[in-house]
């Protein structure tokens, strides 16, 4: 309860949209990004919130190259906010067969839902709608018809994929959403870089590395922002990321004062 007294940011009360992207590292980065998402289906999953899973690449040897899922439950754009940013592994690659030390990267953003109140207009003639037969691991009705939809909004070169319900229309609109909360985090960013313009605090550092999960030659996941540590990384991989959160909301709400 005293940690969702600092959630008083103007979405902080919202759903959440979590988008999940191998970055630099190959297939460790793939399998990395994997790891990311289970970690955080596990965390909602041990305190009972909702999930939607709406579109997931998979990589081709292992793990995936990027998955969109929402969080359906109070506060928790709020909360997961300050997992935005790079999240870095280092260990032994169970890819490599001289069995080098591995570092991968992965990218985490994450996106307030948008409600009916937040005025994102998108022109029709803005967007390009692509159609395509699902991939990947699913359910036969999904694989069958060219119901996965992938819209692209020319002016901003944003692309959003959704291919989890089975209906095209129902895919587009789930898409749709996603795209406007992607507009709408880039319209508040903007907003954000100005009011920093004016501060003269020339940027703040969401989008650099945040943390650190180490496998070898010690065990340890430790965030570089708040200096918080766990020496446990299959916890934390497990959902186990409360600490964290926490230490993330508390450290944010010192950089406002």
């Amino acid at each position: 309860m005293e940690v969702r007294t600092l959630l008083s940011g103007e979405y902080d009360a919202r759903e959440a949209v979590v988008t999940i992207r191998a970055e630099a590292g190959g297939v460790d980065a793939s399998d990395f990004a994997e790891k990311l998402q289970r970690m955080y289906l596990r965390w909602a999953e041990r305190h009972g919130y909702k999930t939607e899973l709406y579109e997931t690449s998979y990589a081709e040897e292992a793990g995936i190259k990027s998955t969109t899922f929402a969080v359906q439950a109070p506060y928790s754009y709020g909360t997961l906010s300050v997992e935005q940013g790079t999240h870095r592994l280092v260990r032994i690659s169970p890819f490599d067969n001289q069995g080098r030390r591995q570092t991968s990267f992965a990218g985490v953003e994450i996106l307030p839902v948008v409600e009916q109140t937040d005025h994102i207009e998108i022109d029709e003639s803005e967007l390009r709608v692509d159609v395509y037969r699902s991939s990947g691991p699913g359910g036969q009705g999904v694989n069958t018809t060219d119901s996965a939809v992938r819209l692209t909004h020319l002016p901003t070169g944003i692309v959003v994929s959704c291919q989890n319900e089975r209906s095209q229309i129902q895919n587009k609109a789930t898409a749709m959403n996603v795209l406007q909360a992607k507009l709408l985090e880039r319209r508040r960013q903007e907003e954000q870089a100005k009011m920093n313009a004016l501060k003269g605090d020339g940027g703040n550092s969401w989008g650099n590395q945040m943390r650190s999960y180490v496998l070898h030659p010690y065990q340890m996941v430790k965030d570089l922002r708040t200096e918080f540590e766990v020496g446990n990384p299959e916890a934390v991989f497990n959902g186990e990321i409360d600490g964290f959160l926490e230490a993330g909301i508390r450290w944010r709400k010192q950089q406002e004062k």
